[in-house]
């Protein structure tokens, strides 16, 4: 699970300045309200590799790659998950939350669903891992 915490790359009175994604190429940046207890996700895209920057509230994001364990944490405002091709995913709202979503490939617009693949509740195999 690659997770980022991002810091503004400028500040001054006026505010500040942050740059989430630089020096990448994006095909859709989509925003997400997620309600409180509510699962998004649990798939993966052969082709697109997802950011995930959480702007308000709070997410338990749950991260499988190929091969290995299901990976948990929580993510708070300000804190990017980047989920790359075949690695697993899915966000849980611990409370009310906005994310944005930003997607390099076919991922997008009408191809939401052309590079998604369903799988098994990520949440229960990590319940099921810990209880081992």
């Amino acid at each position: 699970m690659n997770i980022q915490s991002i810091k503004a790359a400028f500040e001054d009175d006026r505010g500040s300045i942050t740059d989430l994604v630089y020096k990448t190429d994006f095909d859709a940046v989509t925003l997400i309200k997620s309600n409180k207890g509510s699962i998004r996700g649990n798939h993966f895209h052969k082709d697109t590799t997802q950011y995930s920057y959480i702007l308000s509230g709070s997410v338990i994001a749950y991260s499988q790659k190929p091969d290995d364990k299901v990976e948990r944490k929580l993510l708070k405002p300000g804190e990017l998950m980047i989920s790359l091709p075949l690695e697993r995913h899915a966000l849980h709202a611990a409370e009310d939350s906005e994310i944005l979503i930003i997607t390099k490939g076919p991922r997008n617009g009408l191809n939401y669903e052309a590079d998604t693949f369903r799988v098994n509740p990520l949440h229960l195999q990590f319940v099921q891992l810990i209880s081992k």
